[in-house]
Formats: C-alpha cells, sequence, structure tokens
C-alpha cells in the first residue's frame, strides 16, 4: 500500500482510501462525493482526518494513508500504514462496546465513551500496512 497522492478516492469495491503521511504541509479535500455523501481529508505527516457530511469519521496522530475503508452501522474495517506508531481514533455508537482485531490479532473488547469515540493504538512500521476491524458486539 502507498500513500493516497489524491488525498481521498473511491475504490471499485465501494471503499474509500485517503490520507498521505509523507506530506510535511497540510493538504486538504472538501466536498468529495462517495455514494451520496460529501467528504473532507486533511492530511500530513502529523494528522489524517476525515469527515463525511460534516461529522468526524477518523483521525491519526500522527499522518496515515488508510485503504479500503469501509463504515456500516455493524462494523468499521480499513487498512492503515504509517511512518510510526498511531493512535487512531473513530466516531462510531456512543456506549457501544466493540470487538478490535489488529493484523488479524484479537486486541479485546472497548466501549466507546458518552461521545461515542473510539481510541485504538496501530503499531505501524514505516511501508508495511495492517488490517484493523472493530467490530459490534
Amino acid at each position: 500500500m502507498a500513500v493516497i497522492s489524491e488525498l481521498i478516492r473511491s475504490e471499485a469495491d465501494g471503499t474509500i482510501s485517503f490520507g498521505d503521511y509523507t506530506l510535511s504541509d497540510k493538504k486538504k479535500l472538501d466536498n468529495y462525493k462517495h455514494e451520496g455523501d460529501l467528504y473532507k481529508v486533511k492530511t500530513f505527516a502529523d494528522i489524517t482526518k476525515l469527515e463525511r457530511n460534516g461529522m468526524f469519521v477518523y483521525e491519526s496522530v500522527p499522518g496515515t494513508a488508510v485503504a479500503n475503508f469501509n463504515c456500516t452501522s455493524e462494523q468499521v474495517s480499513f487498512t492503515v500504514e504509517g511512518k510510526e506508531d498511531a493512535m487512531v481514533t473513530l466516531e462510531l455508537e456512543p456506549e457501544t462496546d466493540y470487538e478490535i482485531t489488529v493484523d488479524g490479532a484479537n486486541a479485546g473488547q472497548m466501549k466507546t465513551n458518552v461521545g461515542g469515540k473510539l481510541n485504538i493504538s496501530v503499531e505501524l512500521d514505516p511501508g508495511v500496512a495492517v488490517n484493523v476491524t472493530v467490530k459490534r458486539v
């Protein structure tokens, strides 16, 4: 997997890919249309952030590249790559339990806070993509 040079793109399987952690200056793309929704992405070395229809969806610190991001009412799945370990925050259902899987290994269950935020620490090696799945229990 590589950085997303166009900042965000639609994939043939209906998912989206976004982010470029190699940028030294912040870049953003607003009003990207995908399956009836409008997306906004901001990305560079320090942070990658995705919004859908003006609402928070994904954030990583430091910045990452995300491929095949798919979000349903039951699960969020994606592949993430970065230059170093990242803290990923997702917006999900408030006060709900989720099962976390990182690169095929069960990372346990977590409950979102009252705002629906879920924080996941992902260990990353440069140039190596990691699969993440967050499934409602």
